[in-house]
């Protein structure tokens, strides 16, 4: 690589980019220039900018995509149901296919020929990062320094990466003892390594509870519930509590209500897509929400054939967005189904908060497919349904069972 070539690195400000920037330099004697994407990792951000530059890059971009983030990305994937193994609301894995497409625009733009990131060789976000990158740049080169047996030769832990930052004069907020790692984003933070590798260590403990960050524990949310009302159109919520608000506006909302309750905490063994298992602890105070209450909107306005053949998608949409397909024409063409079942999702769904707990309390909707008239156990005005039609039912849906239980028991006697 010639000098003057551009690698643009996606840089978050902590010790490992704040390193690789500078390896980078070093190694490759090229133009360097940060990508910063702010996706909601709040206060994070302060003093980035000065800080990139004066640790040697050329350029550092610092780009506010919170409202893309919420409303190109998080919405669609609520829209599907998409929960990782039954548990996770994929935080980490959603804000990547969003980095990494801003940062290969801001590469074209300048006429990069690289881009370069701190993923570890051993997590997920790095075949995100590339799988995304892939789709949408493939004529872009991928720097990956933690796969380069160089690069962890000269770094083969914390102590030799500060070691290096004190002689580089590279300010990093690090100790040798850091006891875990966090990334944080408009959707959640999440918490892995350290001494949550131990999958029996408890992270709820009391004198575990400065960890935390977006919720408080459930023991020491309020004593009394606090009631909300989430107004949902076409498969989005597009009110709270009788006030309409963009897709941010309402993810910072739900947040501060679901921080305050205690709501969206989530502590889980994971299957990483590199191979191994790992250990997890999530807050999603606002998605937690978001997810409860679109799905009972979906229960009252949602055809019944549609939500089965939608939600016999949600592993595989799951997983796709976990993996890092977020691009990948599968995802796409699940989305458009996606879309479509959403279409009369619209109403209004009242929740109760309460230590933890997101509990339904009541939804209505315009095009509400529910007539209790139907429903009744009472005689049915409308006499749209006659239960002696049932009998006739049961006894085709039971046929296969019977012919089934015969051929058994005859093969039985014969022996």
């Amino acid at each position: 690589m010639m000098a003057k070539d551009k690698i643009v690195l996606a840089y978050s400000g902590g010790l490992d980019t704040s390193i690789i920037l500078a390896w980078l330099k070093e190694t490759y004697d090229a133009e360097i220039i940060t990508f910063t994407a702010d996706v909601g990792q709040g206060d994070e951000l302060d003093g980035l900018e000065e800080k990139a530059l004066k640790t040697g890059a050329s350029k550092a971009y610092i780009d506010d995509l919170k409202a893309e983030f919420a409303s190109d990305f998080i919405y669609p994937m609520f829209q599907s149901g998409a929960l990782y193994e039954g548990q996770y609301l994929l935080g980490t894995s959603i804000a990547r296919p969003l980095i990494t497409k801003r940062m290969v625009e801001i590469a074209r733009a300048e006429g990069a020929i690289a881009i370069a990131h701190g993923a570890t060789g051993k997590g997920n976000d790095q075949v995100r990062f590339e799988l995304t990158a892939a789709a949408l740049a493939p004529e872009l080169q991928v720097i990956a320094p933690w796969r380069l047996e160089a690069f962890r030769e000269r770094f083969p832990g914390r102590a030799e990466m500060i070691a290096y930052a004190e002689e580089q004069g590279i300010n990093v907020q690090a100790t040798v003892a850091k006891s875990y790692s966090t990334d944080r984003n408009l959707l959640h933070i999440s918490f892995e390594s350290g001494i949550l590798e131990d999958p029996w260590f408890d992270p709820s403990a009391d004198s575990n509870k400065d960890m935390f960050v977006l919720s408080v524990a459930p023991e020491d949310a309020p004593n009394e519930a606090e009631y909300i009302e989430l107004e949902f159109a076409a498969g989005n919520c597009v009110a709270v509590n009788g006030e309409q608000l963009s897709p941010l506006e309402v993810m910072n909302i739900l947040n501060k209500l679901g921080g305050k309750h205690g709501i969206g905490r989530v502590d889980m063994v994971e299957n990483r897509f590199v191979g191994m298992k790992s250990r997890g602890v999530y807050e999603t105070p606002g998605g937690t929400i978001l997810f409860t209450a679109h799905r009972k909107m979906e229960s009252l306005t949602m055809d019944r054939e549609v939500m089965h053949v939608r939600d016999s998608l949600n592993a595989k949409y799951s997983t796709l967005v976990y993996n890092g397909f977020w691009f990948a024409p599968e995802r796409l063409a699940i989305q458009a189904l996606v879309a479509e079942s959403q279409k009369n999702v619209t109403g209004t769904v009242r929740l109760k908060l309460y230590k933890g707990n997101v509990i339904g309390a009541g939804v209505k909707s315009a095009v509400s497919l529910y007539n209790p008239n139907i429903a009744t156990m009472e005689a049915d005005p409308t006499q749209a349904y006659d239960q002696g039609d049932a009998a006739g039912f049961i006894r085709l849906n039971a046929l296969r069972l019977k012919v089934a239980s015969g051929v058994q028991q005859t093969a039985t006697q014969a022996e």
